[in-house]
């Protein structure tokens, strides 16, 4: 295998995306008045018509309360005051990335066992960086799409050389799967997403996905799932959708006095992206800027367009038109890319979400139209939330909040003196791919060391190190020599022998990497603490009646939660359990 140079690889190591509604949440804001438990009810054959799974992406369970002053009446609000509020669910393992949530909602299960542990890991037998979703044998049916015009503002996609995405890597069903199976293929099962990996984690094996590419500015899909595109689907691409916001600007949507953040809209700390700025308006560009269409996912120009696609796709494929239930799963992805940007404290988040409210005020008031939402089962979840970024917590005096370099580790006293003890000349650490360390295997093969010893010895030096939590090697975790912590049994959550890393490194709360190719974005997730697990879960529709749950939940219980209401069994790998007050036990 062909060492890979530290200063190479940098690029890839902050997977963020693809960058927790608290008790309060529900007291507050949406006028939410508790009600009565109530069962789904079963007028449509015993089952809904419809299984409709909203995940916004990055979605912090305190944000929609936090930002309620901004919202409608008809998104948010609506779904919490006619639904079942989980006001306390909170993941448990440790690398909360994109695909590892997406993937942990569709299965019910943790990535240990579903084998997403990551945006991107090492392929050792490969020799090479591995993208969740990638997969060479079915190739994007859109010729161009995966054209890498160093526009992407998300490195795992730079990291996916491969042209061709399928859902195979995914070592468990999911209840898409599950779903299909138990009616016999008769579901129509689909997912949608501005991120590859938001679409074809919740479609499953079974179902369709399609995701929006910035190569070229349409939804598209893989022949894993189509041979050719159904006619809308070339019907709404050739329409040019995203090409109405060229020569546009996103603008505030209200008054600048109505925001919490509206006297402070150009902060320091938030990243100047080429040609978008840091103030209001953010300029898309023309519609020949390389530039535009990822500017369109940094804003929530990314969420409308997923909204258009997905209506169309619901009303041409005739969801929810008979009484065998069919299944919509639609990832909102712009909180997240605004965060990274932005922050969850500025302006462009609190204008975001103000326009995601709309957003989903549109999708209910659709759905409500064509299905009825006395017949679609709503949930809406988040992947993983997002934590503050360290110069807005600098600005309120925690001085601790900070960025870690890890380029430089390598070369530190510390990693000098045990490279020494060895007898290693050479780096020692072959990569960081967040959160795992990958030690130098060739160099370790050559001198016959104990690579084992290695990590522990290294795992034991990089505790020392200032804005360190927990460093735990690969070894240990496979003996089972590690003590039982909260923290360490999310990483262990988090753990697949042959995909993790060599030692898996938690950073202290809010110490963050946060350097990208040499962009600094403003915030990074994917840690075990939680601001990053901590999620809204909410059931809506259906006949449900308002209540509020404060027990501690997971989002993994949604999975089996939806099983059991349609009578499947819940998905292979399943950690979680069905939620009583939606069943109405």
């Amino acid at each position: 295998m062909t060492r890979l140079s530290f200063s190479f690889l940098k690029q890839f190591r902050n997977s963020w995306a693809c960058l927790s509604l608290t008790s309060a949440f529900s007291v507050l804001v949406v006028g939410l008045v508790p009600g009565a438990a109530g069962a789904a009810e079963t007028e449509s054959g015993g089952h809904p018509k419809l299984i409709l799974q909203i995940t916004v992406d990055a979605l912090r369970a305190d944000l929609p309360e936090r930002y309620a002053s901004v919202l409608g009446d008809d998104g948010f609000k609506r779904l919490w005051n006619n639904g079942i509020t989980y006001s306390n669910a909170n993941y448990r393992h440790a690398n909360t990335e994109t695909v590892v949530g997406h993937t942990s909602l569709a299965t019910g299960t943790v990535p240990a066992r579903h084998g997403m542990i990551g945006n991107v890991w090492f392929d050792r037998e490969l020799g090479r960086l591995i993208y969740n979703i990638e997969d060479a044998r079915y190739r994007l049916l859109t010729v161009g799409a995966d054209v890498d015009k160093q526009t992407e503002i998300d490195p795992t996609q730079k990291a996916a050389k491969v042209d061709g995405r399928s859902p195979t890597a995914i070592l468990t069903s999911t209840f898409s799967d599950e779903l299909a199976i138990h009616f016999n293929g008769r579901s129509k099962i689909f997912g949608v997403s501005m991120k590859d990996r938001g679409a074809v984690t919740l479609a499953g094996q079974t179902g369709k996905a399609f995701w929006f590419s910035k190569a070229t500015g349409e939804f598209v899909t893989s022949t894993y799932y189509y041979d050719e595109y159904p006619q809308w689907v070339t019907d709404w691409n050739a329409g040019k959708p995203a090409g109405k916001y060229a020569g546009q600007a996103w603008e505030l949507l209200l008054k600048p006095d109505a925001y919490q953040f509206g006297g402070s809209d150009d902060q320091d700390f938030e990243t100047d992206f080429p040609g978008f700025g840091r103030t209001f308006p953010h300029a898309w560009g023309a519609a020949d800027d390389n530039y535009m269409t990822t500017r369109l996912t940094l804003s929530p120009a990314g969420d409308e367009l997923t909204l258009d696609f997905a209506t169309t796709l619901l009303k041409a494929e005739g969801l929810g038109q008979d009484e065998i239930p069919d299944f919509l799963a639609v990832s909102f992805s712009s909180t997240d890319y605004v965060g990274h940007v932005f922050g969850a404290s500025s302006l462009e988040t609190e204008d975001n979400m103000a326009r995601l409210d709309r957003t989903l005020a549109d999708l209910l008031n659709f759905v409500d139209e064509h299905v009825g939402l006395e017949n679609t089962l709503v949930v809406l979840s988040a992947d993983h939330g997002q934590p503050e970024v360290p110069g807005h917590l600098n600005q309120l005096g925690v001085s601790t909040a900070n960025y870690f370099d890890v380029e430089a580790l390598d070369k530190t006293p510390a990693i000098e003196a045990l490279k020494k003890e060895f007898g290693i000349g050479e780096e020692l650490i072959e990569a960081f791919f967040q959160p795992y360390l990958y030690l130098n295997d060739e160099i370790i093969d050559e001198k016959g060391l104990n690579k084992a010893e290695i990590e522990q010895t290294l795992a034991e030096t990089l505790m020392q190190f200032e804005g360190v939590s927990v460093a735990i090697s690969s070894s240990a975790l496979r003996s089972g020599s590690f003590p039982t912590v909260p923290v360490i049994d999310a990483v262990l959550n988090n753990f697949h022998p042959k995909r993790s890393g060599d030692i898996y490194v938690v950073f202290k709360p809010n110490v963050f990497i946060n350097d990208f190719d040499g962009l600094e974005v403003a915030s990074v997730h994917g840690s075990p603490w939680r601001y990053d697990t901590h999620v809204p879960v909410v059931f809506s529709g259906y006949g449900l009646k308002a209540q509020t749950v404060s027990r501690p939940i997971a989002p993994y219980d949604i999975a089996p939660t939806l099983s059991s209401l349609i009578g499947s069994k819940a998905p292979s790998g399943a950690v979680g359990e069905p939620l009583p007050e939606v069943l109405g036990h």
